[in-house]
């Protein structure tokens, strides 16, 4: 299936400043880009590089004023749902590959060491494997309340566990965080989910976060805040927590005055 993505930022400087973008799908996964194009007011040097985790990031310097930041794409992407293997077991750590080490430990926004008891307590007598995992999205999909002004931009997933209230990256943080305290290797990811075969969201579309965790020597896409398997899903990054892929990092402090993020499904 097609689908079209991208996102338009306005910012306003009080001198040019370097910023990290990164907005810009990775091309994996059956994900080929038709037509990509960066549309900024007033024109600026925009150089490309691949960052340690594997995602596209764009470097560039927002001029003083008014600048406006437009990237577009369509896409052509799986017409099939997330994909799961119910099967799935999890590894222990003397089984994991070295790679996958790092996605065990604590991270800025994850400090999974201090929710490893209430992670215990919750989902340590499951059965290990697809199904613990899925018990803690469910946890977290029926405890946390979606909400735009009940988080903070450097909530962590304590203070997720303890409001009980976010927006998809602290539903993710908290599936991650509690993931990481069980020994089950978890990573933060995020990117467009356009609204296909679902309700139409009364929410503005906006970046969507999820976690991918590591079953059966594979890595599996988990959403906690949606909790259901999507269509058209289009991941632009991973890392370890928030903190790894963010949009936009500004070497200064740039205001952002307005955001708009797309995510449809076209006609082929």
């Amino acid at each position: 299936m097609h689908v079209r993505v991208g996102c338009e930022f306005m910012y306003e400087a009080e001198v040019a400043t370097h910023a990290v973008i990164q907005v810009e799908p990775r091309l994996e996964g059956g994900v080929q880009a038709l037509d990509e194009r960066w549309t900024n007011t007033p024109q600026i040097r925009m150089s490309r590089y691949v960052d340690g985790y594997g995602n596209v990031c764009r470097r560039a310097t927002i001029s003083a004023g008014v600048s406006l930041l437009r990237y577009d794409a369509l896409l052509e992407v799986p017409d099939i749902a997330d994909p799961q293997q119910l099967d799935a077991d999890e590894l222990t750590p003397e089984q994991l590959p070295d790679e996958v080490l790092v996605y065990t430990l604590p991270s800025r926004f994850c400090p999974s060491q201090e929710l490893a008891n209430d992670a215990w307590r919750l989902f340590g007598s499951l059965p290990p494997g697809w199904g613990r995992v899925q018990t803690i999205c469910d946890w977290v999909h029926g405890e946390v309340t979606f909400g735009y002004f009940d988080t903070a931009p450097l909530a962590t997933a304590i203070d997720v566990f303890n409001t009980r209230a976010g927006v998809c990256r602290d539903f993710a943080h908290l599936a991650v965080t509690f993931c990481r305290a069980l020994n089950i290797p978890a990573r933060y990811a995020f990117g467009y989910l356009p609204d296909i075969d679902v309700p139409l969201s009364a929410e503005p579309m906006d970046f969507c976060g999820w976690m991918e965790v590591f079953l059966g020597g594979a890595w599996w896409t988990f959403d906690p805040r949606n909790n259901q398997r999507r269509l058209g899903r289009v991941l632009i990054g991973r890392g370890r927590d928030a903190l790894d892929v963010a949009m936009i990092s500004a070497y200064g402090g740039p205001q952002l005055t307005s955001m708009t993020v797309w995510a449809d499904q076209v006609p082929s």
